[in-house]
């Protein structure tokens, strides 16, 4: 069975931002009129980091462009308040697993540091018989870099988080996003400030950064509404742009990975395709 790139990276989303970055002035006067306004836009963003993390849970709506200008939509729910994880449907024919599943959406999961596929059963090989394909996020970041995002370190909480720590950050103003005024926040971290995520983005020979086509900076900007609360979310990094509309906050039910019995394991597949 030939594997494409759409059946794996369609499971990513945007990583946190768990880093600073430098700022500087070209005279004191700018510098402290620079570091008021930054209190200002730090004291929002720590407020909106931290009714984020306290909800626990969202419904949204995703958009992943690797840069080829065939961005992926994806629906559903991401939980962050016991461990991250999420369960989204997604476009068949724009992740090219029509050969591995016939419907035209297809089910997705992420549970326990595990990307899981809902899948027709096939005919042979590792997949036979199976109602779920599992590719476990080693074979996506790394293992350096799974263990950098493990727990809730991938989640839209965790990004938020990240923000606290950006210093180098702007207030763009009021902006009108999917109906509700909120306040557009922009930070840009370089690959030297990620931090333990450095491991992920800073790793050229894992698939993100193949498909990504490496990951120098992240660029990221949020729409904070006046509960304190994300709108939307967009972070750049490589050619690939993320982006999450929060639907609605609150109120999911616990994620948890398919049976086992009726999982086929291809990390070992995707791990040997990408060292070849």
């Amino acid at each position: 069975m030939r594997l494409k790139h759409g059946t794996v990276w369609v499971g990513l989303t945007a990583a946190a931002l768990m880093a600073t970055s430098a700022c500087g002035a070209d005279s004191a006067e700018k510098a402290a009129e620079v570091a008021d306004k930054a209190d200002s836009i730090m004291a929002a963003l720590m407020r909106a980091s931290d009714r984020t993390e306290e909800i626990g849970s969202a419904q949204v709506k995703m958009s992943t462009d690797m840069g080829n200008g065939k961005p992926i939509a994806m629906e559903g729910t991401y939980s962050w308040g016991d461990g991250y994880a999420f369960d989204v449907e997604m476009d068949t024919a724009a992740v090219q697993m029509q050969q591995l599943h016939a419907a035209p959406r297809t089910r997705t999961l992420f549970v326990d540091g595990a990307y899981y596929y809902d899948i027709d059963p096939q005919p042979s090989g590792p997949l036979q018989g199976k109602e779920w394909m599992k590719i476990d996020a080693s074979a996506i970041f790394g293992d350096k870099g799974a263990q950098a995002f493990d727990g809730s370190g991938d989640s839209p909480s965790a990004s938020m988080k990240g923000l606290r720590y950006a210093n180098d950050v702007e207030d763009l103003g009021k902006e009108k996003v999917d109906g509700q005024s909120a306040t557009h926040y922009k930070a840009v971290v370089d690959k030297d400030h990620m931090g333990k995520f450095k491991d992920a983005y800073g790793d050229q020979n894992n698939l993100l950064n193949s498909v990504a086509g490496g990951v120098d900076a992240i660029t990221m900007d949020v729409w904070v509404n006046d509960k304190d609360l994300p709108v939307r979310m967009t972070q750049h990094f490589g050619r690939a742009t993320v982006t999450i509309d929060f639907e609605k906050f609150g109120g999911s039910t616990k994620i948890q990975a398919p049976p086992a019995a009726e999982t086929g394991d291809l990390t070992e597949q995707v791990k040997a395709r990408q060292q070849g």
